[in-house]
């Protein structure tokens, strides 16, 4: 191999050694956005969390999208400040909601500037008795709460940024009766968008679910083995269940 040979291969490894170490580099970034948003909201700083979003984002959970930076902070302060914790952007004495984020895969797309996530959170919550409200959802209650990220990211100026977030809560459970107790739709999921709804979405999505239904989250990636698509078989006992129910 002549010399201009071996330096042309170095380059290359140099190269490639650059690009992966900027991959490495913005999963760990990533990593960090995603937690953060955990402990923000752990701790009900809403008007925080909103702000980790991109201009253009969106938030989609429990049956509904909020779109853009006016929906994300309509669900966010409007909705979950309000009825949680009286407007205050902060924790308050008798409010537990615990947002533990778990098992991240991260694949930062070859552009560079997206990037695509599965996770998991698997909640505590509660309102202590000392400290009730008047409204129904500011009674006492404990409940466990466990649900699937499948999350979009956008890098703007240099900063990584939530673009969707899409949370798919998977099951509730009381903690004095536990998941093999709980009735269904355990938090009822929106029924009209805004403007309707002054806290709605900007839209609903169809086909929501929740425990004991059971289905698979899709996934972002493929088996990383066999390269297909990876998806479950729907047991015919729970389609023939579902198509009795109408």
């Amino acid at each position: 191999m002549s010399d201009s040979d071996r330096i042309a291969a170095l380059e290359a490894q140099v190269a490639e050694l650059g690009r992966r170490l900027t991959v490495r580099e913005d999963e760990l970034d990533i990593r960090k956005l995603q937690h953060l948003y955990g402990y923000l909201i752990d701790k009900c700083l809403y008007n925080e969390t909103a702000d980790l979003f991109t201009d253009d984002g969106e938030v989609r959970f429990f049956g509904g999208i909020w779109k853009g930076k006016e929906g994300v902070r309509r669900l966010y302060v409007e909705r979950f400040q309000k009825r949680f914790t009286y407007g205050n952007n902060g924790p308050i004495d008798g409010f537990l909601l615990e947002h533990p984020q778990l098992q991240d895969i991260i694949t930062v797309q070859p552009d560079g500037v997206t990037a695509l996530a599965r996770a998991r959170s698997m909640m505590q919550a509660g309102r202590h008795k000392d400290y009730e409200g008047d409204q129904p959802w500011l009674k006492s209650r404990q409940w466990w709460e466990g649900g699937i990220y499948e999350n979009t990211y956008k890098k703007v100026d240099g900063t990584w940024r939530i673009h969707i977030l899409n949370y798919m809560p998977i099951w509730h459970a009381d903690f004095e009766t536990g998941w093999a107790n709980t009735r269904p739709e355990y938090v009822p999921f929106p029924k009209e968008t805004h403007p309707t709804d002054p806290t709605g979405p900007d839209e609903l999505i169809e086909g929501h679910w929740l425990w004991p239904t059971h289905k698979l989250t899709p996934f972002h990636f493929p088996h990383p083995v066999t390269g297909e698509e990876i998806v479950a078989q729907r047991w015919e006992g729970d389609e023939a269940r579902e198509k009795a129910k109408g």
